[in-house]
């Protein structure tokens, strides 16, 4: 991680005072407080720094990556998902296929006509389709989609780090992210997607101090 001029004084501060406050490191560079507080959150986040109230600010004695763990951690799937990519079961194979290049995604989310997950459906089920032969404008895509309950799901309440577990687990792509309606989780409403773009894009931000 790559500090700014501003954050490089902060640190030979808090190293040669600490512990120290907010006020007394604005004072010593002629700032406000609320000047400083974006950077001193990302130095406390990203573990080169501690706080403690009535204390003030030292250096960490932890290592950044336990800490950016720790903050990884935190983050949930409904924090970072994406919108849901979706096409009615009864579609056909074609639809599909021109579905996924005019949206520019790599899995779709079949759904019944209230919105209920009844499948998902890769690059490599359609490609799958087409090598096979036949008219894909007539094919159904709930023959080569896989169906519930062999979809691996996530839900907004979920950490991301545990999502991104099954997407390596499961070798897919993405993920729906869904909530139960019914109270059984037999029937499940779309709420978004996680893919490995989603979570590659997360940790770029939280590696720039961007969250």
């Amino acid at each position: 991680m790559q500090l700014s001029p501003r954050q490089q004084q902060i640190v030979a501060i808090v190293k040669r005072s600490g512990p120290i406050t907010s006020q007394q490191i604005a004072e010593e560079l002629n700032l406000t407080r609320a000047a400083l507080r974006p950077d001193l959150a990302v130095l406390t986040m990203s573990g080169i720094l501690e706080a403690r109230p009535r204390v003030g600010y030292f250096l960490s004695s932890k290592p950044s990556q336990a800490l950016v763990a720790e903050e990884i951690k935190k983050i949930k799937v409904g924090d970072v998902k994406g919108l849901p990519r979706v096409i009615r079961a009864g579609a056909s194979v074609y639809d599909a296929i021109v579905n996924m290049f005019i949206e520019d995604v790599g899995t779709l989310m079949v759904v019944d006509e209230e919105g209920h997950l009844e499948g998902v459906l890769s690059r490599k089920d359609l490609l799958k389709a087409a090598i096979g032969g036949g008219d894909l404008q007539k094919m159904p895509a709930s023959v080569v989609m896989t169906r519930m309950p062999n979809i691996i799901c996530t839900t907004p309440e979920e950490s991301v780090l545990t999502a991104a577990r099954k997407i390596i687990e499961h070798e897919v792509d993405a993920l729906p992210v869904v909530r139960p309606v019914d109270g059984q989780g037999k029937k499940l409403e779309v709420v978004g997607r996680l893919t490995k773009t989603t979570i590659t894009r997360l940790f770029v931000e939280l590696g720039e101090g961007g969250r």
